[in-house]
């Protein structure tokens, strides 16, 4: 008998195994998670393969079977906002997710002035001892850079409250009571912003390849693959630090960072942050990201836009909304016209509502800090953004959209500029006369403008001793000063008139 079980044992151990493997989720289903409301919410996860797998939450059911792989996906049928329900999914073992809300969920990301948290806004002692919101909730996923993709973080929802408020993204919070206190109902913010974040980071390898148009950024970063060494680079720290240490000369070391798993390789930030969430059923985004990549901002035309296509078709859930935050003034002001490439960066910004549907631009040219890349006041561009969405997504008859640059004529020695989505109509802030404008002839040469607001649309423009004038542009400096707006007080888009070649033209890497 004994012979017999070690003739069977080398071929018990040829056979597959079919042990089961442990039900498993990203951790973006979690207790206390908000679930989005009327449409078919994706529920996905692994387990064994071959696996039957239901999932079901307030009497609505779903079944599917596991790939080969052990990956499941099914989609529950819509709910109305509500709750709290529990969220149960059975396999060869069950998990169940409690305190389960239904209502609006938005993703917030970026990089550092959307990771800016409340601690840091304007106000933020009495911004935290109002934060009393159990049904606002709210989730953070780590900063993971890698050239894998992964599948899960380490997070999970928790209501808000004045402690947890204070380390989440202040822009995303805003956004978020704003739309909770006008809808009242439940509402999920998933923060994922990375501070110094370049935007080909949050974009996939294969999409960059087979764009086209990024092969040099690729091979800039391929060949800083092949020769990096994080240790070398440590080691050369440590001596360093060591003499200084010694000396006290000089200002003390700097320990370098490693780049390969940074927020700037393309792709990383794609892999190691945005992937584990990717088909979370949600209403849209809010996005605040462009300062490093304005020294590319023609680029930045052809990368914004791809990034956000690319997410679309991954996510799976159309051309949901995608809403984003311009480039604030920031530097010195500067007194005579010149190239600008934070002016360029935010026309690439403005030129991608024209590239894709479901997308809008918070124009907050009045809201920066010459001596800050963060400016405090993140409330009103909050509040810039949740017009957007509250208008095109909730059916609020608000003003939403900032005055826009649509045509220009000619009038003898003047140009007349005709805007489109000025709500009540043209105004200024401050002073009554438009300031901001600057005018060229075929020299390409800018001056100082005198403008005049001649129509509740028009705006004319001229230069003393300048009779044949082609171009005018608005606020296209880092820090302009300018002073249109609507009579709502939604500052006018920075435009220009013209094409003519900019600085950053040409600059891909």
């Amino acid at each position: 008998m004994i012979t017999r079980l070690l003739l069977l044992i080398p071929l018990l151990l040829a056979l597959p195994s079919f042990a089961s493997a442990e039900l498993r989720t990203s951790s973006i289903f979690g207790d206390s998670m908000v679930l989005q409301r009327d449409k078919p919410i994706h529920v996905w996860g692994w387990t064994t393969p071959a696996q039957k797998v239901t999932a079901e939450i307030a009497g609505h059911t779903a079944e599917t079977t596991a790939t080969d792989s052990g990956r499941f996906d099914l989609e529950l049928d819509p709910l109305p906002a509500g709750g709290p329900h529990e969220l149960t999914i059975t396999a060869d073992d069950s998990k169940t997710f409690r305190d389960v809300l239904v209502g609006e969920v938005w993703l917030c990301s970026g990089q550092s002035n959307m990771g800016f948290d409340v601690s840091r806004a304007n106000d933020p002692d009495l911004e935290s001892l109002a934060a009393n919101y159990p049904n606002l909730r709210l989730i953070s996923v780590p900063q993971v850079g890698t050239q894998e993709p992964q599948d899960d973080f380490d997070g999970q929802w928790e209501p808000c409250t004045s402690e947890s408020v204070k380390s989440f993204s202040a822009v995303g919070y805003f956004f978020g009571r704003q739309l909770h206190q006008t809808l009242d109902i439940p509402i999920g913010l998933i923060d994922d912003a990375w501070g110094g974040s370049a935007a080909e980071a949050w974009v996939s390898r294969d999409v960059l390849e087979n764009a086209g148009g990024f092969d040099e950024l690729l091979a800039k970063w391929d060949e800083t693959a092949k020769t990096y060494d994080h240790e070398a680079a440590m080691a050369n720290y440590q001596e360093r630090l060591a003499k200084w240490t010694k000396e006290k000369k000089g200002s003390r070391p700097q320990a370098p960072r490693n780049v390969l798993v940074g927020q700037h390789r393309p792709a990383n930030l794609y892999n190691g942050v945005l992937k584990p969430t990717i088909g979370y059923t949600m209403r849209g985004a809010i996005w605040y990201q462009g300062e490093s990549n304005a020294g590319r901002a023609y680029q930045y035309r052809d990368l914004f836009s791809l990034m956000i296509q690319s997410w679309r078709d991954e996510w799976g859930q159309g051309d949901f909304p995608f809403y984003w935050v311009q480039l604030a003034d920031y530097r010195n002001e500067v007194d005579s016209p010149g190239n600008s490439d934070w002016a360029e960066l935010r026309e690439a910004q403005t030129m991608t509502m024209d590239r894709l549907p479901n997308t809008g631009e918070a124009v907050i040219l009045n809201l920066g800090e010459a001596s800050d890349i963060h400016p405090r006041n993140k409330q009103d561009v909050a509040k810039r953004l949740a017009r957007w969405a509250l208008a095109k997504d909730y059916g609020y008859d608000i003003v939403y959209q900032s005055p826009r640059y649509r045509a220009m004529e000619k009038d003898g020695d003047a140009i007349v500029l005709r805007f489109d989505h000025v709500g009540g109509g043209l105004d200024t802030f401050d002073v009554n006369v438009p300031i901001g404008f600057t005018i060229a002839g075929e020299d390409e040469q800018f001056v100082k403008a005198e403008a005049e607001i001649v129509g509740k649309n028009q705006v004319r423009v001229s230069a003393e001793g300048l009779e044949n004038p082609v171009a005018v542009r608005y606020a296209w400096s880092d820090n302009p000063v300018c002073n249109m707006q609507s009579v709502e007080g939604l500052p006018m888009t920075p435009f220009r008139t013209d094409d003519w070649q900019g600085i950053t033209q040409g600059v891909v890497k």
